[in-house]
């Protein structure tokens, strides 16, 4: 019994020789962060600017890839099923806290089915409006909105995003009608409100901060409870009135469950120094972000947290998708 106990393990260990070698010399090839949304938003955004400064410090090309669907469910299915040898990368963001509450079936598991890597950073949202709408404040919209029941519409980047359930808060502390119209992406969503096509949205701060400052939208508030750098004339919700209103966006990345440890943790080391990279730095803050940094164990924590608050923000809007 003893030899035989002793052939298994070393049996074992034989197998594992070439996961532990790979793990030590990864990266060998290309990785692919894949980005669970269409071009033009928070999330592709920030996978553009971290994608430089990772490609630099693993030695190895690092592409961006845009697959999207299904409120950023389609790209997420696509990595939790990929190969775990951290190859494929999910750009992740608070869809994979939010689909457990708003979707009926899921093809993943958002906490069992990933390693999470590790997060890089969180940004507010933020309301604005087409400048044509007559209102000058977020309790103007308010009080417009209220006199024009269902007049109004509201552009999202889909169904079960961090935007569409700020607006869904909104309506229901504010108690105002005003219609959802989702897009595919952040980007067909802005470019509806730049037509006028809606009226306003609940969007993620960097892709809105050009357009504020080209007067091309109008900013009322911000959905942190604290001001924004780099809109800092713009209050936040909770100063107009909706006091305890929080949301805030975030993002970081994530491999298939059951990626070497080791290459977890190389990975992790490259994103906390990547998102420390003077440039990348800049042009998140730049765009209103926060920079984060921690361990793949924090990251998950966080996403559990994210889980557990989201889940009543969805049963009160009502979101349910079969």
């Amino acid at each position: 019994m003893k030899r035989t106990g002793v052939r298994l393990l070393a049996a074992l260990a034989v197998a594992l020789i070439p996961l532990v070698a790979s793990a030590q010399n990864f990266p060998t090839r290309p990785i692919t962060i894949v980005v669970p949304y269409p071009p033009g938003g928070l999330i592709d955004l920030v996978a553009r600017i971290i994608q430089a400064p990772m490609q630099a410090d693993l030695g190895q090309a690092v592409a961006v890839e845009n697959r999207a669907g299904a409120g950023g469910n389609v790209g997420a299915d696509l990595v939790a099923h990929a190969s775990a040898d951290g190859y494929t990368l999910l750009l992740a963001n608070p869809s994979l806290a939010i689909s457990p509450s708003i979707y009926r079936k899921l093809n993943y598991r958002p906490i069992e089915d990933f390693a999470y890597v590790g997060r890089f950073g969180s940004v507010p949202n933020v309301l604005v409006v087409n400048p044509t709408l007559p209102v000058k404040t977020a309790q103007d919209l308010v009080a417009y909105a209220r006199k024009h029941p269902g007049q109004l519409n509201y552009g999202s980047p889909g169904y079960g995003t961090s935007p569409q359930l700020s607006s869904e808060l909104f309506k229901s502390m504010t108690q105002t009608f005003i219609v959802h119209i989702p897009f595919r992406g952040a980007g067909p969503s802005i470019a509806a409100l730049l037509a006028n096509d809606v009226q306003m949205m609940i969007d993620n701060i960097p892709p809105q901060v050009p357009l504020i400052k080209a007067g091309k939208v109008r900013a009322l508030a911000v959905t942190s409870l604290h001001r924004v750098n780099v809109l800092p004339d713009v209050p936040t919700m909770d100063e107009v009135g909706l006091k305890g209103y929080e949301i805030v966006s975030w993002f970081g990345l994530a491999a298939p469950a059951g990626t070497p440890p080791a290459v977890v943790k190389r990975l992790n080391d490259a994103l906390n120094r990547s998102s420390q990279d003077p440039k990348a730095r800049a042009a998140l803050e730049g765009r209103g972000a926060t920079v984060v940094q921690g361990s793949p164990e924090d990251f998950t924590a966080f996403v559990k947290s994210e889980t557990a608050k989201f889940a009543p923000i969805v049963k009160r809007a009502g979101v349910v998708i079969e």
